[in-house]
């Protein structure tokens, strides 16, 4: 059950994002379901490949290179799901940062109150 409220949430920043940035647009709120999806499917699945293949690299560079894997899988979702566009991997880097920010705000709302 939590999982898809998370997946609601993310949909939910996919879509203020999408009103916020200029280079960035989602058609509705299934594409932007679709978009959160994939880039859960994206950040499972190709997330860990590219990173250990980039491992040489993220060291050198004290782990800034994985905002760029991060922007690489915002671009596969928007090659992947029509109705979602990112222009340029600069909007694509802005978006997954703020994606993130947005997300961590979002989902600290879910937290329960352990004490009790």
């Amino acid at each position: 059950m939590k999982f898809i409220i998370r997946l609601l949430l993310s949909a939910l920043a996919v879509i203020i994002l999408a009103n916020v940035l200029p280079n960035v647009s989602v058609d509705s709120f299934v594409t932007a379901l679709l978009v959160a999806v994939a880039l859960s499917l994206l950040n499972f699945l190709v997330k860990p490949i590219l990173v250990i293949l980039t491992l040489p690299v993220t060291i050198i560079t004290f782990g800034l290179f994985l905002l760029f894997i991060n922007a690489i899988i915002i671009m596969l979702a928007d090659y992947f799901i029509t109705g979602f566009s990112v222009n340029g991997w600069l909007w694509a880097l802005i978006f997954s940062l703020l994606l993130s920010f947005l997300q961590s705000i979002l989902f600290s709302l879910l937290k329960e109150d352990k004490k009790g």
